[in-house]
C-alpha cells in the first residue's frame, strides 16, 4: 500500500463552472430579442432548464398585482441564490479532496514518526475508506503505554506482558530434595512461575536426607489454578504421601485429561502416576529400584523418556536432564542454551589432585556448610543430600539473624543452627557455597572468618564452590594454592588456577568450577574422606555417571 499512487481528486472542482454556463445571469443579454435584461423585467426561463434543479416552478401569484412578470422576477432570483449556494458548495468540496491528497502524500511521512496529537485526533468526515484510523496504528511509544494504565481496553491488552509459565512442584515429607529444588530452580532461572506446594498440613517439610525446606503454598491453594507444568519429585516416603493427596491427585488427573504438560522422577513415576493411571500408553522411566513396578512393555532405561505430555525420568543424577527437558518444552531450545550456559561444561576434566595428602579421621566425618540470604540453594542442598548419604554428619549454619534463610532462587531453608552455635564444634571441613550475594554476606560474618582462620592453622580440610573461592582469598586462605572457580571470578584470583577441571584438590583445600559441578565436587569429598568404591556406590544410588575406577 506503502508504494501504490497516492489518489487523484474528484472533478468537483468542475461544479461552479457547469452551474455557471446552466443558470441564467441577471445582466446576460436576452437572447430572443437581442435587448439587455433590465433589473425589472427578467426573460422567460426554459423549463428545461429549471427543472433539473428546482422541479416544479412556483406558480406566480395572481394577487398582489405581480402578474407573469413578477413571478419571472421572482424566479430569476430564486436561481441566482440557488447557483451562488452550488459554487460555494463546490469549492468547499475542491477544498476537501485537496486536503485528502495532501494527506494521502504525507502518510508514509506520518506513519514513520506519528504525533501524539495526531494519534487521538478522529478522522475527517469525509475521508475515504482506505484511511486507517489512527487508533490502528502501532505506537512507536508502547512501553511508555504500560507505565500508563489506559482507558483503552485494547490499548491495555496490547500493553500487557505475556504471563509467564506456571509451574507446580508439590513436595511431602521424605520428599527427594535434590530433585525438588533442581526443578524448581532450574525453571525459575528459565523464566517460569514456579510453586512449592506442600500436601502436608504446614508449608515447612522435612526431605529425605534431612533437609528443611518450606514451601510457598499448601496444596489445597492450588486446587482451582492453571498449571503449564507439573512436575512430582520422587524419594520415599515422600512418593507415597504424595501419591495419597487426594487434591494432588485432582491436579495431576486434570492436567493429563487437558493435555497439559506433567512429569514424575525417580519413585514418583511408579509410585504416584500409575496408581492414578497416569502412565497408561505411555512410554515411562524411573528409579531402578522401582522399574520391576514398570509395565514390561512400557518401561525403558533412558534418562530422561517424553512420551506426549509426560516426561520421566530416573533419580537425582538426572534431575538436570530432567529440568532442562521441561525448559525445552515450556520455551524452546534458545532458553535451554541459555539455562546451561550458566553450567559448567560435563567435557571439563572430573577432578585434578595436586599435593596430595590423605585426610585422615577416626570419627564420623563432621562437616559445616555456612549459608546465607543470597546463597546458592541448589549447591547447598546437593552438597548436604550426598554427604548425607555417605554418611557423614553435616551442619547447616545460618550467618544470618534467623534460621530461615532465602536463596538466591527464592527458595527457603531452614539451617541446623546459627553460625554462633556452630562454633562451639570443631569440624573435618568446611565448605563455602556460592552466590554472589550470598558469598559477600558469608564474608562479613566475623564468627565465620575466626572458624576459617583456625581451620587453616590446625591443617583441617575447608574449600568453596563457585563464587566463593574469591572469599577465601579475601581472607588470605589462598596463599600458594591451586584452584578452579566460576569463570565470572577466575580474573580476579591472583593464585594459580586451572580451568579445564570440575574440582581441584590442592592438600587440604578443595575447589569446585561452578553449580553444573556440585555432584562431582561433594563426590569428591566422599572418596577423600572414604575412598572411591563409597564414592561409587553414592553415585549409583543417584543414578549418576561416574567412573568405575579411580584413575578411569
Amino acid at each position: 500500500a506503502a508504494a501504490s499512487s497516492p489518489p487523484l481528486p474528484s472533478p468537483s472542482w468542475l461544479l461552479p463552472l457547469l452551474i455557471c454556463r446552466l443558470l441564467p445571469r441577471p445582466a446576460e443579454a436576452d437572447r430572443r430579442g437581442g435587448a439587455p435584461v433590465t433589473s425589472s423585467v427578467q426573460p422567460e426561463l426554459d423549463p428545461d432548464v429549471w427543472r433539473p434543479y428546482f422541479g416544479v416552478p412556483p406558480q406566480p401569484k395572481s394577487e398582489g398585482g405581480r402578474g407573469r412578470e413578477g413571478a419571472i422576477a421572482y424566479i430569476s432570483s430564486l436561481c441566482a441564490l440557488r447557483r451562488k449556494g452550488c459554487i460555494l458548495i463546490g469549492w468547499i468540496l475542491f477544498i476537501s479532496e485537496l486536503q485528502i491528497l495532501m494527506l494521502s502524500v504525507s502518510k508514509p511521512l506520518l506513519s514513520l514518526s506519528p504525533l501524539t496529537a495526531m494519534a487521538i485526533r478522529p478522522p475527517p468526515p469525509r475521508a475515504p475508506t482506505h484511511y486507517a484510523p489512527p487508533h490502528r496504528r502501532t505506537s512507536p511509544f508502547r512501553s511508555a503505554a504500560r507505565a500508563a494504565p489506559s482507558s483503552s481496553t485494547a490499548a491495555t491488552a496490547v500493553s500487557l506482558p505475556p504471563s509467564p509459565k506456571k509451574v507446580l512442584v508439590p513436595i511431602a515429607m521424605g520428599t527427594e530434595e535434590m530433585e525438588a529444588v533442581i526443578l524448581a530452580g532450574v525453571l525459575r532461572r528459565a523464566g517460569a512461575d514456579v510453586t512449592l506446594a506442600s500436601v502436608e498440613d504446614g508449608l515447612e517439610i522435612e526431605a529425605s536426607y534431612g533437609t528443611r525446606i518450606i514451601a510457598d503454598k499448601p496444596i489445597a491453594a492450588c486446587a482451582d489454578q492453571v498449571f503449564d507444568l507439573v512436575a512430582v519429585p520422587g524419594g520415599m516416603p515422600g512418593s507415597v504421601r504424595l501419591r495419597d493427596s487426594e487434591i494432588l491427585q485432582r491436579i495431576m488427573v486434570r492436567q493429563a485429561e487437558e493435555k497439559r504438560l506433567y512429569g514424575a522422577i525417580c519413585a514418583a513415576p511408579a509410585v504416584v502416576l500409575m496408581p492414578w493411571g497416569l502412565h497408561k500408553g505411555r512410554k515411562i522411566t524411573c528409579h531402578p529400584s522401582f522399574v520391576g513396578d514398570l509395565p514390561t512393555f512400557r518401561a525403558v532405561e533412558s534418562n530422561v523418556q517424553v512420551s506426549g505430555e509426560l516426561t520421566t525420568s530416573r533419580g537425582p543424577g538426572t534431575a538436570f536432564q530432567f529440568a532442562l527437558s521441561f525448559v525445552e518444552q515450556l520455551f524452546g531450545l534458545h532458553a535451554v542454551e541459555d539455562v546451561d550456559s550458566t553450567l559448567i561444561d560435563a567435557a571439563l576434566e572430573r577432578s585434578t589432585e595436586v599435593n596430595r595428602v590423605e585426610w585422615p579421621f577416626d570419627h564420623k566425618p563432621q562437616v559445616l556448610i555456612p549459608i546465607a540470604n543470597g546463597s546458592e540453594e541448589m549447591e547447598i542442598i546437593m552438597l548436604v543430600d550426598i554427604l548425607r548419604r555417605a554418611n557423614i554428619n553435616v551442619v547447616l549454619a545460618s550467618v544470618d539473624e534467623s534460621t530461615n534463610v532465602v536463596g538466591s532462587q527464592r527458595m527457603k531453608i531452614v539451617a541446623d543452627k546459627c553460625i554462633l552455635g556452630a562454633s562451639d564444634s570443631k569440624y573435618d571441613l568446611i565448605i563455602i557455597p556460592g552466590g554472589p550475594a550470598g558469598a559477600e554476606r558469608l564474608h562479613r560474618s566475623t564468627t565465620l572468618k575466626k572458624l576459617l582462620k583456625e581451620q587453616k592453622q590446625a591443617g583441617r580440610m575447608y574449600g568453596g564452590i563457585s563464587y566463593s573461592p574469591l572469599i577465601l582469598q579475601k581472607q588470605g586462605l589462598l596463599e600458594d594454592k591451586t584452584v578452579t572457580a566460576h569463570p565470572s571470578i577466575v580474573s580476579q584470583l591472583t593464585c594459580q588456577v586451572i580451568d579445564s577441571s570440575k574440582v581441584v584438590i590442592d592438600g587440604n583445600l578443595i575447589t569446585g568450577k561452578g553449580l553444573g559441578t556440585v555432584m562431582d565436587f561433594s563426590l569428591a569429598i566422599v572418596r577423600k574422606f572414604f575412598g572411591h568404591g563409597r564414592a561409587k556406590g553414592v553415585a549409583n544410588g543417584m543414578v549418576f555417571d561416574y567412573p568405575k575406577s579411580r584413575n578411569a
